[in-house]
């Protein structure tokens, strides 16, 4: 078995991973150049930057970063590209010397890269339109009731209001006859799992905190005016995967029905459902190292640990 030569950070919206990853990158700069790679499905997309808590410009020119503002919010981006898209940065970064610190909270690509994904199969609007209007009829929740008759594992793991990947996992069962899960394939032999470092608070009130005074952050820098920029294009809508992600939506629909007001609340509160499944998957990973976020040595923490991975994977590459 092989180390994989690249070093993660993952943790929960809010948690600090822009803040932490540059920590370390500064640290590590002596030992071996960092270059980061962005697992993040909102942060690929041009002109979503309030929003997703974009890593600014200045910070970014800091550290190379890659794959930020790779696609218009028009576009599809998926797991299946963003494993081929790492594994090509990965292999580049490595070859150039330097050290690819993975860094980002979509659980999903994470699983993919590490684990592997079979082919799915692309999008079919025709499927989507089927399904759209059956949830029109019937409610979200009622289409999760039927994703659960025909794959229980990927129903149990979605809230019956998560809209876009409860439909992604029945147009794969509707096109393929395979539940979505079934996708999912074991890992190579010859590659371990790559060392992660998994930002968890000790306090879920201090994640809501955190999660509510960033929204309202955003709130106050033009996130609204952000959003009426991508409605006004008029070739965005809630269907595509740009538009449901979280606080877009929520914004998005406050629009539809003249109710700012109520933009902040529901936009909090799918954040904080957000923040939960990732810490799900995180707590499911058995070889992650734990940086408390919310603790008073975090930094000295995260350096600490950051500096023995780093030093490993040097030995074993």
């Amino acid at each position: 078995m092989t180390q994989a030569p690249y070093l993660c950070i993952a943790g929960p919206t809010a948690s600090g991973k822009t803040a932490a990853a540059l920590a370390l990158a500064a640290d590590l700069a002596t030992q071996r150049p960092v270059e980061i790679v962005s697992v993040d499905s909102a942060l690929v997309y041009r002109g979503m930057d309030i929003g997703t808590a974009k890593p600014s410009r200045a910070e970014r020119a800091q550290v190379p970063h890659h794959l930020i503002d790779l696609l218009d919010p028009a576009e599809a981006y998926s797991a299946a590209r963003f494993v081929a898209d790492a594994q090509r940065l990965i292999a580049g970064i490595t070859a150039r010397g330097r050290l690819p610190l993975l860094v980002g909270g979509t659980m999903l690509y994470f699983k993919a890269l590490f684990e592997g994904l079979d082919a799915m199969p692309e999008a079919d609007p025709v499927v989507r339109a089927a399904l759209d209007a059956e949830a029109a009829e019937r409610g979200w929740p009622a289409l999760h009731g039927l994703l659960a008759q025909v794959d229980p594992v990927s129903a149990a793991r979605l809230p019956p209001t998560d809209a876009q990947r409860i439909q992604r996992a029945l147009e794969v069962y509707r096109i393929t006859g395979r539940p979505i899960s079934s996708f999912h394939r074991a890992r190579p032999a010859q590659a371990e799992t790559p060392p992660l470092i998994a930002l968890e608070p000790r306090s879920r009130g201090w994640l809501h905190d955190r999660i509510a005074g960033r929204f309202a952050a955003m709130l106050d820098d033009g996130f609204v005016d952000e959003v009426r920029t991508l409605r006004a294009r008029g070739d965005l809508h809630l269907g595509l995967p740009s538009m449901r992600c979280v606080g877009y939506r929520q914004v998005w629909e406050a629009l539809d029905r003249g109710a700012l007001d109520a933009a902040a609340e529901r936009g909090i509160a799918a954040t904080r459902q957000l923040a939960k499944r990732q810490l799900t998957w995180l707590r499911g990973m058995p070889a992650r190292h734990v940086v408390e976020c919310d603790a008073p040595d975090t930094r000295d923490r995260l350096l600490e640990i950051g500096r023995t991975l780093a030093l490993s994977l040097q030995r074993f590459n």
